[in-house]
């Protein structure tokens, strides 16, 4: 399976949760809301139109397991999707749940300082693990590709 850079940049292997054919699914390092991730095209791609047909498809089984995991695990409010791609050149989404109020992860609090406006992507204090995060979704995300 080939990978870009990208996909090390925000962690490689060890906030991998889940590979599809054309999409990877990592935990954001920076966990500026509770869940956060990136979904990643495996692409070289610098250019969301760039990218072929098939990936296309297959994002919306990469969206509906993202929305319908990160629902069971965390009870988020809504998901905000961010298409930056800036500083790490190709394309991929930071997806970032958002809550209403506090939610427990482990024994803490975590609250959404940007609720309900833009998410706060500049919070550097009190994040969660990204390593329980991601052994938390990798344990429900679902196994089989649709």
């Amino acid at each position: 399976m080939h990978r870009n850079a990208t996909f090390e940049t925000f962690g490689g292997s060890r906030t991998l949760i889940r590979d599809y054919a054309h999409w990877s699914v990592q935990v954001r390092p920076k966990q500026v809301t509770l869940g956060a991730l990136i979904i990643l095209s495996h692409s070289e791609a610098t250019a969301f139109s760039a990218l072929p047909a098939e990936a296309f498809a297959e994002l919306a089984t990469v969206v509906k397991d993202a929305e319908a995991v990160c629902a069971q695990t965390f009870a988020n409010a809504k998901i905000n999707y961010l298409m930056l791609m800036m500083v790490d050149p190709h394309v991929h989404f930071h997806v970032l749940p958002r809550y209403a109020a506090p939610v427990m992860f482990e024994g803490t609090a975590y609250t959404d300082p940007g609720w309900p406006g833009q998410p706060v992507l500049t919070v550097s204090e009190g994040l969660a693990d990204p390593g329980a995060v991601a052994n938390r979704l990798r344990a429900v995300w679902p196994k089989s590709i649709a």
